[in-house]
């Protein structure tokens, strides 16, 4: 069943189709499992992937992390409902050192990682590559309102761990995710490509919703664990999801429709109009301009080289060139 909005009210007399066979790249699919009250998303990267990850060369492992980096952030960016931006980024003593992925509501996504490339070979997973520091998710409604920030320790977990940590603690919505980027040869050519899941309890009682309590730490011994049974529906619905192989996630010949039909055939699947993404930063001549006025002089006049100022966008690579009366430099500082 379709529908223009994952918000607006459907029935039954919805109409029913045959999941469409059209693989659509670079997109969102919001969906809705009524029987099992799960709501979630799908996402499929594939030119806006490998734009971002070619501009840089990255080494496949260190692409591979940020590309999961890009589809989590993804996912749970496009739950906005204004236009803002949601920032995923780490700080860790791994050999990537340093992820940030900005998506700025309702479609513009950039990324760009930091890596020491002689120490890439100490990981073998993930987990290893990100080492131990913290995971910090920032939601940036514009100048005039708050930022909300949730943090997650990194412990050499993947992001996929970390993401149900963050909802188990933060959001206490039970939720699971799925991440998946390959590397795709065509043609003699290399692509990127990527895949994600998003998948949340939502019941309309919400006693229904309830997760047990943390553990309580260095509580007296003996303190009883307080326990709560998981819902019979979302024990179905993690049981599905955990089936969804990779293979599924990046297969270009494989429809994320298609990929929801084989889930969630048997209980009925609600699909909603795809939301369209794309590889776009955000930096400009005038953009890094105001930044370079930002500096102190005594360090806007160190920029000065060959009696230029060169900028370079760490997200895109774009390369900026100013003299220095254009970049601020008092005469005589030089």
């Amino acid at each position: 069943m379709t529908s223009q909005s994952p918000d607006g009210k459907i029935t039954f007399k919805s109409p029913v189709r045959a999941p469409s066979a059209v693989p659509v790249d670079d997109a969102i699919i919001p969906f809705e499992v009524n029987a099992l009250d799960l709501r979630g998303r799908i996402v499929r990267l594939g030119p806006a992937l490998d734009d971002i990850l070619t501009k840089h060369d990255y080494p496949a492992a260190v692409g591979k992390l940020l590309g999961e980096a890009i589809v989590l952030t993804t996912l749970l960016g496009s739950s906005l409902k204004f236009e803002g931006r949601f920032i995923l980024q780490t700080q860790t003593d791994g050999p990537v050192s340093f992820l940030v992925v900005d998506f700025q509501a309702p479609d513009r996504l950039r990324a760009y990682a930091r890596y020491d490339e002689a120490r890439l070979k100490e990981a073998k997973d993930s987990g290893g590559l990100l080492g131990k520091g913290h995971l910090a998710m920032t939601i940036d409604q514009g100048p005039d309102m708050s930022r909300y920030q949730g943090l997650v320790a990194l412990t050499g977990g993947s992001l996929e761990e970390a993401a149900h940590e963050y909802f188990l603690r933060s959001e206490q919505i039970p939720t699971r995710v799925r991440l998946a980027v390959g590397e795709e040869w065509s043609g003699g050519k290399h692509r990127w490509r990527a895949g994600g899941l998003l998948t949340q309890f939502l019941p309309k009682a919400p006693e229904r919703a309830r997760q047990a309590d943390l553990h309580p730490g260095d509580a007296p011994e003996g303190t009883t664990l307080h326990t709560v049974e998981e819902d019979d529906a979302w024990v179905e619905g993690q049981s599905l999801v955990s089936t969804v192989e990779d293979i599924e996630l990046i297969d270009p010949a494989l429809s994320g429709e298609r990929l929801l039909y084989r889930l969630f055939h048997e209980r009925g699947v609600r699909v909603f109009k795809p939301l369209p993404l794309k590889a776009q930063c955000s930096c400009s001549r005038d953009a890094v301009a105001a930044m370079l006025k930002s500096f102190a002089p005594k360090d806007r006049a160190a920029m000065v080289q060959d009696d230029k100022v060169v900028v370079t966008c760490e997200f895109c690579s774009s390369v900026y060139q100013f003299t220095p009366h254009e970049a601020g430099v008092e005469e005589g500082t030089v």
